[in-house]
């Protein structure tokens, strides 16, 4: 009777043990299945790219550079990608809040975002909640640079740059410089000839570069950071003291530079498009082509490098090199500056 029992039980286990092995077994099927069907649709989507409209985010105020270019952009865009290219406005924490978004967002290639440095950099160096890691977001390609210049008011009593520092080095904290952004490339600019300088300037951040120039033009700050297409726009109605290039800027050339005045470093802001970490590859590599065949227009080229910009032709991978290269060099830098 007991041998009866005991078979029975064990008939009984080896059933369930089977159950089991078999509801397993499904489990794993039907995962497989599902990230089969995923890894198709996505593949599909990517091979399919871009099948609608597509969102081009700038991180900063209407009116500014990075808004700018995405508006003589667009149209050239739109045909090469075959599909409508929406420009959307995201400004704030000198554009953390929109790289924060884009790293957050679906990696699908619908939205991408302009890619300024070094504010792409320095923001999450110094914000504790940036919201992002420069490294959550996937460089695409780089298009332009604008030179950061020093400029007053035309009917500034200071003519030459060591005038303007004399004074601030008399009266500390007393000069007010309009730049575009804290924790940008104009602040770092202020910064670096702060500490070069030994003087004490007060840095008035604009949440981009048009209200920083409009702050300053309506004379609310003494001195001005500004990009070098406003400043070849504006310099009509200021002196402009120095341009922050290894050489003379070829849309300034009697402008002389920070380094030949005696205050060794450079300033300016590197301009291209990003996308999430994660998106395909091939929906990147469309992007770079499309990027690329836009930025060599060469109707496009010159009109804008008459406008005071520099252009470039950087893809994906030297983009992304390069990026690598500013980010151990910017962090040296905020570190000798004490704000790290």
């Amino acid at each position: 009777m007991i041998l009866e029992q005991e078979k029975s039980m064990d008939r009984q286990n080896r059933r369930g043990r089977s159950v089991v092995l078999l509801t397993v077994a499904l489990a794993v099927l039907f995962a497989l299945i599902g990230a089969m069907s995923v890894a198709a649709a996505g593949a599909g989507e990517a091979q399919s790219y871009p099948s609608r409209a597509v969102n081009y985010v700038i991180p900063f105020d209407a009116g500014g550079q990075s808004d700018i270019t995405a508006q003589y952009q667009r149209e050239a865009l739109e045909r090469v990608l075959g599909v409508d290219v929406v420009i959307r406005h995201q400004p704030g924490a000198g554009g953390a809040l929109a790289w924060a978004a884009l790293a957050r967002g679906r990696a699908d290639g619908y939205t991408f975002a302009g890619n300024n440095i070094p504010h792409i950099i320095i923001q999450p160096l110094v914000r504790e909640n940036a919201g992002y890691q420069t490294e959550d977001l996937r460089p695409v390609y780089m298009f332009q640079t604008t030179p950061i210049g020093l400029a007053v008011a035309a009917n500034s009593p200071f003519d030459t740059l060591e005038e303007l520092i004399e004074h601030a080095r008399a009266n500390p904290g007393r000069v007010t410089v309009s730049g575009s952004g804290t924790h940008s490339g104009h602040h770092l600019a202020i910064l670096q000839l702060q500490y070069l300088s030994d003087t004490e300037f007060t840095y008035i951040p604009a949440t981009g570069a048009a209200p920083s120039v409009t702050n300053f033009l309506g004379g609310h700050t003494q001195a001005i950071l500004a990009n070098s297409d406003d400043l070849v726009q504006h310099q009509d109605a200021m002196k402009i003291l120095a341009i922050g290039t290894a050489e003379r800027f070829h849309a300034l050339p009697e402008v002389p530079t920070f380094i030949e005045q005696g205050y060794d470093f450079t300033a300016g802001i590197d301009r291209g498009v990003t996308v999430a970490k994660d998106t395909p590859e091939e929906i990147v590599r469309a992007l770079e082509a499309a990027f690329d065949a836009v930025s060599r227009d060469r109707a496009l080229v010159a009109e804008m490098e008459a406008l005071g910009f520099e252009m470039h032709q950087t893809g994906a991978d030297e983009f992304a090199a390069y990026i690598e290269r500013k980010q151990r060099e910017i962090t040296t830098v905020l570190a000798e500056l004490g704000e790290l």
